[in-house]
C-alpha cells in the first residue's frame, strides 16, 4: 500500500493533518471516530485488510481539528466546522467529488456533509453510525443523557490510566493480539486525543441530531452495523438504528457484521465501485439553510420619510448584501424590502449572518425580523423551492422586531457552535402545523 507523508490543509486558521493512501479511478474520504489513532499511526491501525480499499481507489484520511496531528483548538468543534475541514482537505488534494466513509461520530458529520454538498459526494458508507447519540421519545435505541455521561467518564478513566486502557483494548478486540500491539494501540490513542478533547467531543455529541438530513441524501448509501454491542451481546440496538436510517435514506442498503468484527473493507470496496459506475444519476434535491428578512412597518416609515426613503432603503439593501457576502451567503430572491438568501456553508453561519444583518439594519434606525431554517429543498431551474423555503418564510414572520428566530431543526444542527438560544415554544406556522422555535440569545 503506497502512502504519502502527513500533510496539512488550511481550514480557516486551523491546520488539518491528512494522508493519502493507494491509487485508483476514484477517491474515498475516511472520517474516523474520535478514538481512532491519528494518521501518524495509521500503519499500526488497520492491518492488511485496508488494502482491499487502497488497491482499488485512492483513500484520504484526516485528523479532526483538536485531535491527532491537526491543530488543537479552544472550545468544541461544531459539525459545520468539521465539514469545512473535509472540504479543505478535499480541495488540498484536488478532489472535486469523492465517496465518504463515516465511523461513529464521523458518521453524523458524513450524513450532514453528503446532504449539504451532494455535488461533492457520489456515495456514502456509515459504520457504527447514528444520527443522534442520546435518547429522544421517538429515538429510544441510544443511552439517556445521564447514561451517555457515565460512558464518557468511564472512557476518560481509561484514557487517564495506561494499564486500564490497554486492558480495555485487549478485551474489546476479542482476537489473538500481542501485548506489544496492544501497548502501541493504547499509546496511539493517548497521543491522538487528550482528556479535554475527549470530554469536549463527547459532550458535543449529546446535542447532535442530524435525523432531518437523512431523507435528503441522494447518493447510494451503505449502512454497516454490528450484530450486538461489544460490551453486551443482548444489546441489538445497532440493528434498530441501522433499519431506522435505511428507512429514511432513499437509496440505501444495510449490512450486518459480527459483534467483534471490524469494517468489511472488501464489501465496502465492492459497493463503492458499483456506486462509482452509477454516479451519473441526476440530483434533484439538496439540504439547504435558508434565511429570510423582513423590514418592520416599512410602509409607515416610507410615508414618514417621504423623499428620503429610497436612499435609506438602498442603504438597507447594501448592508444586507454586504453581510451575506461576508458569511458566504447569496441572495436567492427579493420581495419588496425583504430578502430570501441561502448558499451558506451551514446553519451556524446563517445565524451569525442574520445577527450581523440585524445589527447593520438597526443601526440605520430600522426594525427587522429574521428567520432561519434548514431543510430539504427542490432545485428547480437552478433555484431553491419546496417545503423548507415555505417554513423559513413562516419562521421569519413569527419573529419579533430585531429578533433572529430559528426552527428546532437549525438548533439541533449547530451543536458545539457556542450559539445560545431561548425557547419560544411551539408556534403554529400558517398551513404547516406546529413547529418548535428558538430565539438567538447569544453567539458565544
Amino acid at each position: 500500500m503506497e502512502s504519502s507523508d502527513t500533510r496539512y490543509a488550511q481550514s480557516g486558521d486551523v491546520h488539518i493533518a491528512y494522508r493519502v493512501f493507494g491509487a485508483g479511478p476514484f477517491d474515498l474520504v475516511f472520517a474516523m471516530g474520535m478514538d481512532f489513532p491519528s494518521v501518524e499511526f495509521h500503519d499500526h491501525a488497520d492491518g492488511s485488510d485496508f488494502n482491499e480499499l487502497t488497491d482499488r481507489m485512492r483513500v484520504l484520511r484526516f485528523d479532526k481539528r483538536g485531535t491527532g496531528a491537526s491543530d488543537r483548538v479552544s472550545g468544541v468543534p461544531s459539525l459545520e466546522e468539521r465539514m469545512d475541514d473535509v472540504r479543505a482537505v478535499m480541495d488540498a488534494v484536488g478532489l472535486e467529488r469523492a465517496a465518504l466513509l463515516g465511523h461513529v461520530d464521523g458518521a453524523a458529520m458524513a450524513i450532514l456533509f453528503a446532504a449539504t454538498y451532494p455535488d461533492r459526494v457520489f456515495a456514502l458508507v456509515l459504520f457504527q453510525g447514528k444520527p443522534r447519540f442520546v435518547r429522544a421519545p421517538d429515538f429510544p435505541w441510544v443511552p439517556t443523557r445521564g447514561e451517555y455521561e457515565q460512558g464518557t467518564q468511564s472512557w476518560l478513566g481509561e484514557l487517564l490510566d495506561s494499564a486500564q486502557l490497554e486492558r480495555a483494548f485487549a478485551t474489546r478486540l476479542q482476537r489473538p493480539i500481542s501485548d506489544a500491539v496492544v501497548r502501541e494501540r493504547a499509546r496511539a490513542t493517548r497521543l491522538t486525543m487528550s482528556p479535554g478533547s475527549l470530554l469536549a467531543l463527547r459532550r458535543m455529541n449529546m446535542d447532535i441530531d442530524v435525523r432531518g438530513a437523512l431523507s435528503t441524501i441522494q447518493v447510494p448509501t451503505l449502512i454497516v452495523h454490528r450484530s450486538a454491542d461489544l460490551d453486551d451481546e443482548s444489546d441489538t440496538s445497532a440493528t434498530d438504528i441501522a433499519r431506522y436510517m435505511a428507512a429514511q435514506i432513499p437509496d440505501s442498503r444495510v449490512m450486518e457484521v459480527g459483534r467483534f468484527d471490524w469494517m468489511p473493507f472488501r464489501a465496502i470496496a465492492d459497493f463503492l465501485v458499483e456506486a462509482w459506475e452509477r454516479r451519473a444519476v441526476e440530483r434533484r434535491r439538496v439540504l439547504a439553510t435558508v434565511l429570510f428578512t423582513d423590514l418592520v412597518d416599512s410602509t409607515a416609515k416610507a410615508a414618514e420619510l417621504s423623499g428620503a426613503w429610497p436612499s435609506l432603503l438602498a442603504e438597507h439593501n447594501a448592508a444586507i448584501r454586504r453581510e451575506l457576502a461576508r458569511f458566504r451567503g447569496e441572495t436567492i430572491d427579493t420581495a419588496g424590502d425583504g430578502f430570501f438568501a441561502s448558499g451558506f456553508d451551514g446553519p451556524a453561519r446563517a445565524i451569525r449572518c442574520g445577527c450581523a444583518i440585524r445589527e447593520a439594519v438597526t443601526s440605520l434606525g430600522l426594525g427587522i425580523r429574521i428567520g432561519v431554517h434548514t431543510g430539504e429543498c427542490d432545485v428547480v431551474d437552478g433555484k431553491l423551492a419546496g417545503l423548507a423555503v415555505a417554513v423559513g418564510a413562516r419562521v421569519a414572520a413569527q419573529a419579533a422586531v430585531v429578533e433572529v428566530l430559528v426552527s428546532g431543526t437549525v438548533k439541533d444542527l449547530v451543536a458545539g457552535s457556542g450559539i445560545a438560544f431561548d425557547a419560544r415554544g411551539l408556534s403554529e406556522l400558517k398551513g404547516l402545523g406546529e413547529w418548535p422555535l428558538f430565539s438567538v440569545a447569544g453567539l458565544g
